[in-house]
């Protein structure tokens, strides 16, 4: 029997449940045992919980996504994406994300990683790396594979192991010291990329990778704009904020 369940309420909310043959109480669905609950339920069936039926989900990427533990602001799927393929992240890689937080990119990269990748993460602050590390441990239940996970205590400078890289990921608000302690970790040919919520600290990002000897491919923002249907036919722009996140660094050892 798989370790969670995904359960979605009707407006898209989706929860993860440790399926565990006792009395326990989860929030937002109050005390329950999952075993007996969700006994001969399958997949796209549902289930009554107090006062609504939820719908038993798969525990996909999206899913997991969905329904993560969360304290620290997560990466989107919009930005994680161009991550693995702008750095070219892949099964057998190694994989260093500074700082995990509430594990969100984590998700991401464990994903493609595989069985055979090995996913090295830092974060300096304990009660952000306990949610971003449930999240993984899900995950690693969860996945038909999973990489070799390392998780280290402290801000990445350091911290950073001996190891050589294909691929740094640096989410932190002060980026400069990092780069200069991981730039020689990284694989020739390998990239770091920097996650910076402001222009300024893009900047920095910018000059510290030029004098740690990495040529810059890429900055810059992602937008995402969604689109619905309209009562009328057709479709228009759906109200909310545009969907500007961080401003993105690539760069390269050449």
């Amino acid at each position: 029997m798989a370790a969670y369940a995904a359960l979605m309420e009707s407006e898209g909310r989706i929860h993860i449940v440790e399926l565990v043959d006792e009395v326990v109480k989860h929030k937002g669905l109050g005390v329950l045992n999952t075993v007996a609950l969700l006994s001969g339920i399958g997949l796209g069936d549902d289930v009554l919980i107090g006062q609504k039926y939820l719908t038993r989900m798969p525990t996909k990427l999206p899913e997991l996504v969905a329904g993560m533990a969360r304290r620290a602001q997560t990466i989107s799927a919009k930005d994680a994406g161009v991550f693995i393929t702008r750095l070219g992240i892949g099964s057998g890689d190694t994989v260093l994300e500074a700082g995990l937080g509430s594990g969100g990119l984590s998700l991401h990269l464990a994903k493609v990683l595989s069985n055979s990748g090995h996913l090295v993460t830092a974060e300096p602050r304990n009660e952000h790396a306990e949610v971003g590390l449930i999240n993984l441990e899900r995950a690693s239940k969860c996945f038909a594979e999973f990489p070799k996970h390392t998780h280290l205590e402290g801000m990445v400078e350091e911290v950073v192991p001996d190891l050589e890289f294909d691929a740094i990921i640096l989410d932190m608000p002060v980026h400069s010291p990092a780069i200069i302690a991981c730039a020689p970790k990284l694989a020739f040919g390998g990239r770091i990329a920097c996650y910076a919520p402001t222009t300024s600290q893009l900047e920095k990002c910018w000059k510290s990778c030029e004098e740690a000897g990495l040529v810059v491919e890429w900055a810059g923002e992602l937008m995402e704009r969604q689109w619905g249907t309209t009562s009328k036919g057709g479709m228009r722009p759906v109200n909310g904020p545009f969907g500007h996140t961080a401003f993105l660094l690539f760069a390269q050892k050449r």
